[in-house]
């Protein structure tokens, strides 16, 4: 294990060797960057493995949120309920359309509370978007019954659950329409990509019109794309602690790299590359890994299991009942009195657990919580996790013998 290179939750962390390979080869073959057959594969992979009739793909979550309400035609001041306890990349898109987010709190399960969505339904609501957060599938059967009696649309938002099952059926096909992500940290990764998935043909239809209308991203973005699992595993983490971070400080800076979140994001603002469709290059990089996807699934489920057998003393949200679930675990979250001081306990030994999903029910931390319309006190459950949490990595990267130096922080 090279003493230099951390032990992340959030650094790059889905990618294998082959990844890397295959990015670095496409760095050189800049004629595969826009267009390709790998689009149409991927779509196609994701009919087929998740039994649907339609995929459309777009160069990320938020590209594939924005479709979403241009399809479904959400106007000036109406409603879209979502849960507190999220990212600013499912706020942005409903600010965008200058329709109101209206929060709406959290159950034990991290996801959103069927009562508290109950009490916030108005005449101006058009559409509940549900989260399951790191690959717990909500209460959908509650939440689509609310929505089916309120004449709203239910949106999925799938970026942490690719896999994950409510009562044997995958999530994603309960929703009148559903979108995934495949980011840095997600349960597959291409850097950047996304995917909006539906049943109905009218919103297929008007995805299809919106997908063919906007174009794709510039060369120089797919190229900071591709550059990212290269210069990420090459370079950055196994030097991070001496020379790394630095290193990955000035490359963001000169805007050879991306950031996951953008500045513009924490101020209610969306970048200019989304919406995008998404680029052959990132299409490919997606294929290989959606073949992997079972395998991570399984990695992800025994890491979780060791955390939960060797964490007995903690408060461990993703141990309650699971009888009708099957729970992909994107990250194994616990509750802890004060994540600042493990955080900074785990750092000494270059263990980063700090992954952005903390401090704020509207995440990262350092989102400006009044541009996303976030009433102080009105989710009192998400505020109280958000103090508390603290995210476990899972990823396949993290092996039984990384999770037990994370369990020795821990034990402390």
């Amino acid at each position: 294990m090279n003493p230099f290179c951390p032990i992340s939750i959030s650094l790059s962390p889905n990618t294998e060797k082959d990844d890397i390979r295959l990015a670095f080869r496409l760095v050189f073959q800049p004629w595969k960057w826009k267009k390709g057959d790998a689009i149409k594969k991927l779509e196609n992979q994701f009919k087929e493995y998740l039994g649907v009739e339609y995929a459309f793909s777009f160069n990320s979550g938020r590209s594939s949120l924005m479709a979403i309400l241009e399809v479904l035609d959400v106007k000036e001041d109406e409603e879209v309920l979502l849960q507190a306890f999220t990212c600013n990349a499912a706020v942005n898109p409903v600010l965008k359309k200058k329709a109101k987010p209206i929060f709406v709190d959290i159950d034990e399960t991290l996801n959103l509370n069927p009562e508290d969505l109950k009490r916030k339904i108005t005449k101006n609501s058009k559409a509940v978007m549900i989260q399951h957060t790191f690959g717990w599938p909500a209460k959908i059967d509650e939440i689509l019954n609310i929505t089916q009696q309120n004449n709203l649309v239910l949106i999925e938002d799938c970026a942490h659950s690719l896999g994950a099952r409510y009562d044997s059926r995958k999530v994603g096909t309960f929703g009148d329409i559903a979108f995934f992500s495949f980011g840095r940290d997600k349960i597959i990764s291409s850097v950047f990509g996304g995917m909006v998935i539906t049943n109905n043909v009218q919103l297929a239809q008007k995805t299809k019109e919106f997908q063919e209308k906007i174009k794709y991203p510039s060369n120089f973005w797919i190229f900071q794309q591709l550059l990212h699992p290269v210069l990420m595993n090459l370079i950055i983490l196994p030097t991070y602690s001496i020379l790394g971070k630095f290193l990955l400080f000035l490359l963001q800076r000169f805007h050879l790299l991306s950031k996951a979140v953008h500045w513009k994001e924490k101020r209610g603002e969306i970048p200019e590359y989304f919406p995008k469709k998404i680029p052959n290059a990132l299409a490919i990089l997606s294929l290989n890994q959606f073949k992997k996807l079972e395998r991570f699934n399984r990695h992800r489920k025994e890491i979780s299991k060791f955390y939960e057998e060797n964490l007995t003393g903690f408060n461990l949200p993703f141990k309650r009942g699971r009888a009708d679930r099957e729970v992909i675990f994107m990250k194994y979250p616990i509750l802890v009195k004060n994540s600042d001081k493990i955080i900074k306990e785990a750092r000494k030994k270059n263990i980063i657990l700090d992954d952005g999903w903390r401090k704020s029910v509207v995440v990262p931390p350092d989102t400006r919580i009044e541009e996303m319309k976030y009433i102080k006190g009105s989710c009192p459950q998400a505020e109280n996790i958000a103090e508390h949490i603290l995210n476990l990595p899972t990823h396949i990267n993290i092996s039984i013998k990384k999770a037990q130096k994370i369990i020795d922080i821990l034990l402390c």
